[in-house]
């Protein structure tokens, strides 16, 4: 595949697709990012798959038939060790469908009341699909460990940033700038490696 002058970015958050037109902008590249406020509408595809993987390529594979153009997807989440891995792909519903982060975050702290600090591990995952017109297939994968921290603090990012704490680190997600979690973050590292490939084309 030749290097696209746009790509569909199959999501309807506002801050995920900032998030990588920045990364992009970072990098250089004259790739335009569309979001799917962007396109004409279409029936996006349920997440059923039990996988990040599986879900991104959902996305991604409705985005690239539905507009024509290269499509990329994410899906990421958090898991929790304690939990058993969970709330993991069902990250963003853990509290219901009709839920929002608030509910989430504070199920999450539910969970782990009385748990102590050496035990609240956790990572942010990320699985970004890539789907291309000619059939090219990709994808990458971004970890972010960490821990839970005890109550939310910070007021950027979204989902669990205010609850979780990066490795080697004594502030939460919600607590660094755009560019500082850009360069630690699950989403920020599979985001890079798609930028990489597509310097590559």
């Amino acid at each position: 595949m030749s290097r696209p002058t746009q790509v569909v970015l199959a999501t309807n958050n506002p801050k995920k697709l900032k998030e990588l037109r920045r990364i992009i902008a970072a990098e250089g590249l004259d790739v335009e990012v569309l979001g799917l406020r962007d396109v004409d509408p279409y029936p996006e595809p349920e997440e059923t798959e039990r996988t990040f993987e599986g879900n991104a390529f959902l996305k991604a594979e409705a985005a690239m038939r539905a507009t024509g153009h290269c499509a990329v997807a994410d899906d990421s989440g958090l898991e929790v060790d304690e939990l058993n891995g969970m709330p993991g792909v069902r990250s963003a519903r853990w509290a219901g469908p009709a839920c929002d982060d608030d509910d989430n975050n504070s199920l999450l702290l539910a969970q782990l009341d009385g748990v102590p600090t050496e035990r609240r591990t956790a990572r942010f995952v990320c699985a970004l699909a890539m789907v291309a017109p000619d059939g090219d297939r990709r994808v990458w994968h971004g970890r972010m460990p960490g821990h839970i921290n005890d109550q939310p603090v910070g007021d950027n990012g979204f989902g669990y940033d205010p609850l979780f704490v990066p490795a080697g680190m004594s502030v939460t997600s919600a607590e660094l700038t755009a560019e500082e979690k850009d360069s630690i973050s699950h989403r920020g590292i599979a985001v890079r490696k798609f930028v990489d490939h597509l310097k590559g084309l």
